[in-house]
């Protein structure tokens, strides 16, 4: 974290951050602290000396003990027609502004739209597998899009080509 870098978008995992697991924490043994130790790595990331930063999550606990997230955006805002509402915390960017707007579906459930990626009852379509951690956890590519157009263009000056690395 300390290398120098100009801009952070940080994914750290949310299997112990989302809200949706949370649950889980006073049932199983030793989840609450992987809990703890998630809050420590992610606290950890907003504060590395990166004059921009931006971290992406679900909602969760991050914002109960954290700080609450800078913007929500959904994929449908950004022209996939999708739902999954994501909170973005900012170091020195500005909110990402729209740009496909993916007008309610004609799909209803309970009177509310229905994304493609959502059941009838309004849940996530995956089943429960191996790897369905991994398929939920996936970025949309307008949100990817955006992030890398309206940052990655503001200081692609200071920038080779706008990347100058990648970690994993």
């Amino acid at each position: 974290l300390d290398k120098g870098w100009d801009l952070m978008i940080a994914h750290p995992p949310c299997t112990y951050l989302a809200l949706s697991g949370l649950h889980w924490n006073n049932r199983v043994p030793g989840r609450r602290e992987k809990h703890d130790a998630a809050l420590e790595f992610v606290r950890a990331l907003l504060a590395a000396p990166i004059p921009r930063i931006a971290l992406e999550n679900p909602v969760g606990a991050i914002s109960r003990h954290v700080r609450r997230p800078d913007q929500l955006v959904q994929p449908w805002m950004f022209g996939d027609d999708a739902s999954k509402l994501t909170c973005l915390w900012l170091k020195g960017l500005p909110r990402l502004v729209p740009t496909n707007i993916v007008p309610p579906p004609a799909r209803q459930t309970n009177g509310r739209p229905r994304y493609s990626n959502q059941t009838a009852s309004g849940q996530n379509k995956l089943a429960p597998s191996p790897d369905r951690w991994k398929l939920r956890s996936v970025t949309y590519p307008g949100i990817a899009r955006a992030m890398a157009d309206q940052w990655g263009r503001e200081w692609a000056g200071t920038l080779f080509d706008g990347v100058i690395g990648c970690a994993s």
